[in-house]
């Protein structure tokens, strides 16, 4: 009776309940089925769709109240309403906010990015350092909103992987998982960034996954095309930039010139990554010379870029504004080439300073620009021959960004989807593989692979050069107390030699003594204290080496190929 007393839609909504926390039991402890992992790409989809939106509204938000002016695109134009001392004064008050909030919260100081989530793609199975990259997010916020000249879109991905993290976490996603959730996280940021649901899918696999596995596919589709959904409801469904009606191709004449224009823009693109890093070295040791705080130098970065922004206020933020102006032709020769020169070194103060904030953006202003000045040079010699001076800026615009990030596929839909011009695709084609091919083989692929390689992180060689990495000599050694005997003789010798590893390096480490001792085991030992001698803890043999590298790469090869 006093079942039959209880309301049926209760009773039901109870079922459900009970069903939905057992499905997640069920999640949580054998992973998720493929019906199910689709749900949480739509999940994922959602969620890195509305942290792009956010992100973006929150900066203009920000920035419009900061800066006095509700033209936040061409915020340049408006700046001249303040006083110089507030032009200044706003980007090194942000520094200093950026420099606190990273000393508290990162253990380096520096504000993670694209780079990271690539390397806890391969190495960290699809998860991030969630403190720091909500912390790196909320600098990189702070950088956009008050005058720091870098981009938007990398925050945006690193953030989309804080969240993929956090769900990868809760469901126990093992590497695969949570490498195919990492893509469909970043997917929605890229896609809801740029209005690019083609583009959004294929970075995450070009650039973050690094591989273009079938089954991997499916799911990313989803969580992009519903991040494009989310940008679409929030910010309307038009491209950034509308140029078609501008831009015109004389077909054969003009693909040299293109041709030419790609190894230009290579060439930029290579200044603009060693750039960065030569600003990054001499911070860095500025900052040892004057043994300056590590939480001054945003602020420090934000009082010259300060200084600049007086004199050149088109170098602030985000930089859409001056790109449009120069994919529509409004500038001049000469003024394009000086606006490339000073962003490139805007940004690299942006970054050496640490300051925080994505490269993409400024490379497709740096690219436009570049593209620009060398159309309208170009058809200025050939004018008979030549099309729209706007195309080279299209074709420029493409190449230098796709250089920096290592991802011509990408980023040749980008442009197509930023512009909705895909009559030109020949042109921007031939500009952007010419470039990518130059720079790839200056730097180690891409900017942010580069930024890896400087960390003693080799992703860019490929699986064989990284796995190793991934493996610590405590999962792979032979303690004493094994059933097999390790030989202490031999390997009192070898630690007389120096040759020994620690139980927390990795086989990297180990790898190389094997070939240098031409011993078939490398001793493991440990130290109590930091001046005493070392105490034998096992040993590594070559053959366990192998074996698990060997198992390592097949397992790589086939998630590469399913």
């Amino acid at each position: 009776m006093v079942e039959q007393c209880k309301n049926p839609v209760l009773v039901v909504l109870a079922n459900w309940k009970q069903e939905a926390l057992l499905t997640l039991r069920i999640i949580r402890k054998k992973g998720p089925s493929q019906a199910q992992f689709w749900v949480f790409a739509l999940f994922l989809g959602l969620l890195g769709g509305g942290a792009a939106v956010l992100f973006r509204t929150g900066i203009e938000s920000l920035q419009a109240l900061v800066y006095q002016t509700d033209n936040v695109a061409w915020l340049y134009q408006n700046v001249d309403r303040l006083a110089w001392y507030w032009i200044v004064l706003i980007p090194t008050f942000g520094g200093l906010c950026v420099g606190l909030i990273l000393d508290r919260f990162t253990q380096d100081g520096r504000v993670h990015s694209v780079a990271d989530v690539i390397e806890g793609a391969a190495l960290n199975q699809g998860r991030v350092d969630v403190k720091a990259g909500a912390a790196s997010a909320v600098a990189s916020f702070i950088t956009l909103s008050t005058g720091g000249s870098s981009g938007r879109e990398g925050p945006v991905v690193h953030l989309a992987s804080v969240i993929s993290s956090v769900v990868s976490k809760w469901i126990r996603a093992d590497g695969v998982t949570g490498r195919d959730l990492l893509g469909c996280a970043v997917a929605a940021a890229v896609s809801a960034s740029f209005n690019a649901p083609i583009a959004g899918a294929l970075f995450a696999l070009e650039v973050v996954l690094r591989h273009f596995a079938v089954h991997a596919f499916a799911p990313i589709a989803i969580a992009s095309v519903t991040g494009a959904i989310v940008s679409r409801l929030a910010l309307g469904d038009n491209p950034e930039f509308t140029i078609s009606s501008l831009t015109a191709l004389r077909f054969y004449a003009e693909i040299p010139a293109f041709m030419i224009l790609g190894l230009i823009c290579g060439l930029v693109a290579y200044a603009q990554i060693r750039t960065i890093f030569f600003a990054d070295h001499f911070a860095t040791l500025v900052q040892k010379a004057l043994h300056l705080p590590r939480f001054l130098r945003p602020a420090t970065a934000g009082l010259l870029l300060g200084g600049i922004a007086l004199v050149f206020p088109h170098i602030i933020g985000v930089g859409y504004g001056i790109t449009a102006d120069a994919l529509f032709g409004r500038l001049g020769f000469w003024t394009a080439v000086l606006f490339v020169g000073v962003k490139i070194i805007a940004v690299a103060i942006t970054m050496g300073g640490r300051m925080g904030g994505g490269v993409f953006s400024p490379s497709l202003m740096i690219g436009a620009l570049t593209g620009l000045a060398f159309g309208l040079f170009a058809t200025s010699l050939f004018p008979e021959q030549s099309g729209s001076a706007t195309l080279y800026a299209l074709a420029g615009m493409g190449a230098v960004a796709a250089s920096v990030l290592g991802a011509p596929i990408s980023t040749t839909l980008i442009v197509f989807e930023l512009t909705g011009d895909w009559q030109t695709g020949l042109a921007v084609m031939v500009a952007v593989s010419l470039a990518t091919a130059l720079t790839s083989r200056l730097v180690d692929r891409s900017f942010f692979l580069t930024q890896l390689e400087r960390r003693n992180v080799h992703l860019a060689a490929g699986p064989q050069a990284y796995l190793l990495a991934t493996f610590k000599v405590a999962g792979i050694m032979r303690s004493l107390n094994t059933d097999t005997e390790v030989d202490q003789e031999a390997c009192a010798e070898l630690i007389a030699q120096g040759i020994y590893v620690e139980p927390d390096d990795t086989l990297d480490k180990a790898m190389p003594l094997f070939e240098q001792s031409g011993s078939s085991i490398v001793p493991v030992v440990s130290f109590t204290q930091k001046d005493s001698p070392p105490t034998l803890r096992g040993a590594v043999f070559h053959v366990d080496a192998l074996r698990a590298f060997n198992r390592a790469l097949a397992a790589v090869a086939a998630e590469e190929h399913s």
